[in-house]
């Protein structure tokens, strides 16, 4: 199989062209039907990247079947239709459009409320086959009532903000949301059952998870306000149909607007045959907007992920969120002093703390923390990713930690990789970022010699016993070798003692040509390491 010129991204479900644009440029796309199992593998054997909405499902079988992927992307919030956990242990980053949805969903529970309060549907239906029946689908009114929002995350605040504007008494039940927060949102935080007792209206915001599952069935049921209405439009499951069924048809609950189901797509339910439910097929995220939102999402983080770079939405990604603009320039140069300490030190760490100074720790840093565990392996191992990388420290036992101080005495900002090797050594590597026309990422300390040297290309490091006519010797071979000299820096504690050489290149210094050079010059160490994005 030949190698694509150009990385190749799978587009197994419907995507909107806005998405499809950005990724043409830089990336051979293909799109096929990802429900067609045998399409999907075959399409996947040379793919670095697919992108899939809720119809295709990347699991075991179909990674293994595709050993070039280095992304999967979701074109939407969910992610049952993804085996993150066999994705992690491959290295292959997982990402999803958390926001993308977030308007569209909070706008489709009101919806529902709005239908279910004044039976829009069924009278709808009613008056289309020939009925003016007004009198049976008297509703109620919103104002004055009180709302009780089951999860505070962005869409359940939006939709609360929603309410407010129909003269709402709002409250919340959401264990992770501190009640000062809840306050400014002009909402009175309260128990689980205190809102069932309640909320003359209930509206589900919740992810799927194992303990937010079934959260509300009988016995939840059994305790509401008689005359409640019930709202989901978040998943499937946190609802028990049959228990809604039930407490629909005994009159507690006088009306519900459904949205998702346990079992999806769903033709069948109980709750289908009662004319005091609106159901529909899981429209939460079904505008225009929002298709567009999360194609255009996962579009720039494939693009970001292909890149080598930091993707803030990937969900396997330890140290994930956004990443500070004062912090990004900082993550390559993290990545590199990994890298270099892996090659100086010639062999295993036992532990390693990745130590950033400056006023950048005003912001989150962990995510240097990660970039640098990157480093570390990415020339021991196969396919190392911001995803994996946790995951081969722990396997290999070495600990990595994070330390931060806001003084940093010779540069504005400085990262140090120390760690302690299984040899009983210390070893640290330090740089910077110089920022002026443009960024300049610095080797500023190798071992305890200081150095000031690009941390970009073909680097050769010595370590040798200080004398004449090294520098002489080193230039020579590599002259003869035909390798141009971009910079060279020369750094020693004192005359005649310990010296390090650190040589920028034009070109990769061979394994023979190292070997000869370390002979040469009688190097204690000799180490050529290659740094690129």
């Amino acid at each position: 199989m030949t190698t694509p010129v150009r990385p190749v991204v799978v587009i197994a479900d419907k995507l909107a062209d806005s998405a499809i644009a950005v990724l043409s440029g830089d990336f051979e796309v293909r799109t096929i039907d990802g429900t067609d199992i045998p399409t999907l593998h075959a399409s996947l054997a040379d793919a670095d990247a697919v992108i899939v909405r809720s119809a295709t499902r990347i699991d075991a079988d179909a990674m293994a079947a595709a050993p070039r992927l280095k992304v999967v992307a979701r074109a939407g919030v969910g992610l049952d239709n993804v085996d993150i956990s066999t994705a992690t242990s491959r290295g292959v980053m997982v990402v999803n459009a958390p926001t993308s949805n977030i308007v569209s969903a909070a706008e489709q529970a009101v919806a529902l409320l709005l239908a279910s309060a004044r039976h829009t549907a069924q009278a709808d239906a009613s008056l289309k086959r020939g009925e003016w029946k007004r009198s049976k689908f008297t509703g109620v009114e919103l104002a004055g009532k009180t709302v009780g929002v089951i999860g505070l995350g962005k869409i359940g605040q939006l939709f609360a903000a929603r309410m407010a504007a129909f003269d709402t008494r709002l409250i919340a039940y959401d264990p992770y949301v501190q009640p000062a927060r809840a306050a400014q949102l002009g909402i009175n935080l309260v128990s689980l059952d205190d809102l069932l007792l309640k909320a003359d209206f209930i509206s589900i915001h919740l992810p799927k998870t194992p303990e937010t599952v079934g959260l509300i069935g009988k016995a939840e049921l059994d305790k509401v306000k008689p005359g409640v209405r019930i709202v989901n439009a978040a998943r499937g499951g946190l609802i028990d149909e049959a228990a809604l069924a039930e407490a629909l048809s005994d009159g507690r609950v006088a009306g519900a607007g459904i949205d998702v189901f346990a079992t999806e797509p769903c033709t069948d339910s109980p709750l289908f045959g009662l004319d005091n439910v609106v159901v529909t097929p899981h429209l939460g995220a079904s505008t225009r907007e929002a298709q567009d939102n999360a194609g255009l999402a996962v579009a720039r983080s494939v693009k970001l992920a292909l890149s080598g770079e930091f993707v803030p939405d990937a969900v396997n990604v330890q140290a994930g969120g956004l990443v500070a603009e004062e912090v990004r320039p900082l993550l390559p140069l993290a990545e590199r002093l990994g890298r270099v300490f892996t090659a100086v030190s010639g062999g295993a760490a036992q532990s390693v703390t990745v130590e950033v100074r400056g006023e950048v720790v005003a912001n989150d840093v962990t995510v240097l923390q990660l970039a640098a565990t990157k480093g570390l392996f990415v020339d021991v191992a196969e396919q190392v990713t911001y995803v994996n990388a946790p995951l081969l420290a722990a396997e290999r036992g070495v600990d990595v930690g994070l330390f931060t101080s806001g003084d940093s005495l010779d540069y504005h900002n400085k990262l140090t990789v120390r760690g302690a090797l299984v040899d009983g050594r210390a070893l640290t590597v330090s740089g910077t970022v110089t920022q002026g026309l443009k960024e300049i990422r610095k080797l500023t300390e190798i071992d305890g010699f200081d150095i000031e040297i690009d941390a970009e290309g073909p680097l050769l490091i010595l370590r040798y016993h200080d004398r004449p006519g090294v520098v002489g010797l080193v230039g020579g071979a590599l002259g003869d070798a035909g390798i141009n000299i971009a910079a060279m820096q020369v750094a020693r504690k004192e005359a005649g003692g310990e010296a390090l050489m650190v040589v920028a290149a034009d070109a990769e210094v061979s394994p023979e040509l190292l070997s000869r050079l370390s002979s040469t010059v009688g190097a204690t160490t000799a180490t050529a390491v290659t740094l690129t994005d």
